[in-house]
């Protein structure tokens, strides 16, 4: 199967950069042992690890048409877990693999593949499904566009008889016997980019990819239809080929253009054919003598990258090492020093394919020969990652290509790199490191789209730099503020961290030892976990305060609470104090609500005294899970100001 299809994102972070970002909770700025650190390159701090799951011709997903709803579901839930299994951090699904939709699509119809008709509506909503099982098991999700692809026959009449291609006859043509867009007609370019826009709006998705296909790859004795088109709209260009490269770089341009306007987080990445051109050609070109790009299906991917157009280029260096038309190993040069100096990132398609294939080189009948690939990456810190086609092929793990190259390199998972240059959030507070008979139940605050978990053995003074300098020491990621260490062992510290949607990260929270039986977390008001309109006034009048400051309003006819976020291991009794500091001028009945089990219990605190200590509410029964726990109401008929400032919540 030729150069089908791919995708990927991904950003690269030199480990040096990356240990000035990661600060010890001692010394806010790095210091000079941070940026000395002694890293393995066998476990990267930071690397896209990923798999195309291709949905054309249900090559990978859904396995074949007209499967039920529940089958389909639990396909692609195995699939996320193949990719867990093997320390993936992201999935480059195909959504669009036919000018069609894996969506309820306003453009588009319903596509074959879930099926076995177009236009068939699936009874579900395959990409909400999706990204929402990626993202619970904290996998990117990538969308894949095909751009140009109408169908892999050329019979119109055989589309649903609302397709755009049949409502717009002129918008399309046949070629080598399939269906294309007409990449010259400017409504065609607009078409294609607002059939990706409204995924792009109404998912949450992290990242638009564009595979390789753009103009149609060659068919011998054939030539593009498309001599009106440019006698319309090619005026000022020379010849019909920079015409054409200049209708690739518009859908290009204005794409990356829309996607980053709508949502600055989402990555825009394509994933071109490996050779741009050769240097027997251009000057510029790699020392290859295979198919050239810019001259075949008119994609210009360097001048991609030169502009700034994509967040990411993930080149199909589809070839074995030493391959003579084009050697994987010249190739990841040659792409590197293209990326060198600018934004993009950087990823490599690998032919996971072509491992243990039967026909193929011998080359792929070693085991190794993947394996060796991220090796060969080593010598270029411009490469960020990597992403496999496809996923059934990592899958099959033929000759145990795929369990050599996890063995040796993804024995530890890694964080996304980074992209932009947004701030990173504030450093997370554990609240309770308890040791049970499952394991170490970490729960903290914070204010992070997602977290990393790290534990360090034993019991060390302060949090060295050099502990999160690489991978060594990561346990894994969450989007929750609770994490499981099933094999923690007799003596350790853990830290964690909050990252942004674009893989910004904080500071490492203060170290938490794990203790055993107890549960106890307290929650102060400039914890992530304390929210308060902005009724709510900051005051460090007192002296008898917990912290830095609290928090006061004036009493009114309304509740307007402000809460204490915690995350509650497991269900059971829990005795809940709080802390403010006390005043003659303060409420002598303030109202604080505990969100238990059978219904929220109001008690209420004469806050004029009895301040500058822990204070108990009493004992409640909790439920397990992060929620607001207690609050502090302002409806109150009594006079003076209500106080929230902290509170513990403790396990009985």
């Amino acid at each position: 199967m030729t150069a089908l299809l791919r995708t990927v994102l991904a950003a690269s972070a030199a480990l040096a950069t990356l240990a000035v970002a990661l600060v010890s909770i001692v010394a806010p700025a790095p210091s000079a042992a941070a940026l000395a650190c002694a890293t393995d390159p066998a476990t990267p701090k930071r690397q896209l690890r990923a798999m195309w799951i291709s949905t054309v011709a249900n090559i990978d997903w859904p396995s074949r048409t007209g499967l039920s709803v529940s089958a389909q579901q639990s396909e692609f839930r195995a699939w996320l877990d193949l990719a867990v299994q093997k320390r993936m951090n992201a999935v480059v699904v195909q959504v669009r693999p036919t000018a069609d939709a894996f969506w309820p699509s306003p453009y588009e119809p319903w596509s074959q593949w879930l099926t076995g008709t177009q236009g068939t509506n699936p009874g579900y909503d395959p990409l909400a499904f999706m990204v929402a099982e990626a993202h619970a098991r904290n996998i990117e999700f990538h969308a894949w566009f095909n751009p140009y692809r109408i169908a892999n026959h050329d019979d119109p009449t055989k589309l649903v008889s609302t397709h755009p291609a049949r409502q717009h006859p002129d918008w399309r043509f046949a070629y080598g016997g399939k269906l294309y867009y007409n990449p010259g007609i400017p409504a065609v370019r607009t078409f294609i980019e607002d059939a990706v826009m409204d995924a792009v709006s109404r998912y949450d998705i992290d990242g638009v990819h564009l595979d390789d296909y753009f103009y149609p790859y060659p068919v011998s004795g054939e030539t593009i239809p498309d001599s009106a088109t440019y006698a319309t709209y090619g005026g000022g260009f020379p010849s019909v080929a920079d015409w054409r490269r200049d209708n690739v770089n518009r859908l290009v341009q204005e794409l990356g253009q829309r996607v980053h306007a709508a949502k600055p987080h989402v990555a825009f990445g394509i994933s071109p054919f490996g050779i741009w051109r050769n240097s027997s050609t251009d000057p510029l070109g790699s020392r290859t003598s295979g198919l050239q790009s810019y001259d075949a299906i008119y994609a210009d991917s360097r001048l991609w990258v030169k502009q700034g157009w994509v967040d990411y280029l993930a080149p199909q260096i589809y070839w074995h090492i030493g391959y003579s038309a084009a050697a994987y190993e010249v190739l990841t040069a040659w792409w590197s020093d293209v990326v060198k100096g600018t934004s993009v990132q950087l990823v490599v398609g690998q032919a996971a394919y072509r491992a243990g294939a039967s026909g193929q080189d011998a080359a792929w009948q070693d085991p190794s020969e993947l394996s060796d690939h991220l090796t060969d990456n080593r010598r270029h810190p411009e490469i960020a990652g990597d992403v496999y086609f496809s996923a059934k092929d990592v899958k099959a793990d033929r000759i145990g290509a795929i369990t050599t190259l996890v063995n040796t390199h993804y024995t530890r998972p890694a964080l996304l790199p980074a992209r932009g240059a947004g701030a990173a959030p504030a450093a997370p507070v554990i609240g309770s490191a308890v040791r049970g008979s499952g394991g170490v139940q970490l729960s903290w605050t914070g204010s992070g789209a997602y977290y990393a978990v790290y534990r360090v053995d034993g019991t060390p003074p302060t949090a060295d730099p050099c502990f999160f300098a690489d991978a060594r020491n990561l346990l894994g990621t969450t989007r929750q503020t609770s994490f499981t260490d099933a094999a923690a062992p007799a003596s350790a510290t853990y830290y964690v961290t909050a990252l942004t949607r674009q893989h910004q990260e904080s500071q490492p929270s203060a170290g938490r030892s794990a203790g055993s039986g107890t549960f106890s977390v307290v929650v102060d008001n400039a914890d992530a976990g304390f929210t308060a309109s902005s009724a709510w006034g900051t005051s460090s009048y007192s002296t008898q305060l917990h912290g830095t400051d609290y928090r006061f309003a004036t009493p009114v006819a309304a509740s307007d609470p402000a809460w204490f976020r915690a995350a509650i291991p497991s269900t059971g009794s829990y005795r809940v104090e709080v802390w403010y500091p006390s005043n003659s001028g303060y409420n002598s009945a303030t109202p604080y609500v505990v969100a238990a089990s059978g219904g929220n219990q109001t008690v209420t605190v004469d806050q004029r005294s009895g301040g500058g200590q822990w204070r108990v509410l009493g004992t409640y029964t909790l439920a397990a899970g992060t929620y607001n726990v207690v609050g502090v109401s302002r409806w109150t008929s009594a006079t003076g100001y209500v106080i929230a400032d902290a509170v513990r919540i403790t396990q009985v």
